[in-house]
């Protein structure tokens, strides 16, 4: 055998270890772990929201594997419902950052909201690239300023940012 066969299959074995951990732990066996990740599962988290029908459908896995393998994975894995309550709590923690515009903060429900992700677009010069550069100084302000008392790192993926 070659050496970059060896050190491939020692790469593979690897890998199984580290999603077959748990689930070995788990009462999972090998074999079935490699079926799972030869089915293109190579995480704990994928095998736990893979519905009972696909697993199934891997060659060597019955019904009732299935249904032991998605069970163990599930209690591995944070899964389930959260009250109403407990997401209302969680949203009144999130802060609006200011963009410096009240009429743009007023469109936007209070500022950009921390905890989620907000999509800039549109034409050229346009103003999206100083609506980022006002947010990243805003984001560094005292909440009572209508920042976030935070840290920014920006990326700059264009190359166009001249200090």
């Amino acid at each position: 055998m070659s050496v970059a066969t060896q050190q491939s299959q020692q790469f593979d074995e690897e890998d199984l270890l580290a999603f077959a951990g748990p689930m070995l732990e788990a009462g999972i066996t090998p074999q079935d772990c490699k079926k799972l990740a030869d089915a293109g599962l190579n995480t704990v988290e994928s095998v736990a929201f893979t519905p009972k029908k696909v697993l199934a459908g891997i060659k060597g896995i019955s019904d009732q594997k299935a249904d032991k393998i998605i069970a163990e994975a599930q209690k591995i894995v944070p899964m389930g419902f959260k009250s109403a309550s407990v997401i209302h709590a969680m949203r009144s923690e999130l802060v609006h950052i200011t963009t410096g515009s009240n009429q743009l903060d007023t469109l936007l429900g209070g500022g950009i909201e921390t905890g989620s992700i907000t999509e800039l677009f549109g034409e050229f010069r346009t103003g999206k690239s100083q609506i980022c550069h006002t947010l990243a100084v805003t984001c560094q302000l005292p909440t009572s300023m209508g920042g976030g008392e935070g840290k920014c790192l920006y990326i700059d993926t264009e190359g166009t940012f001249r200090p």
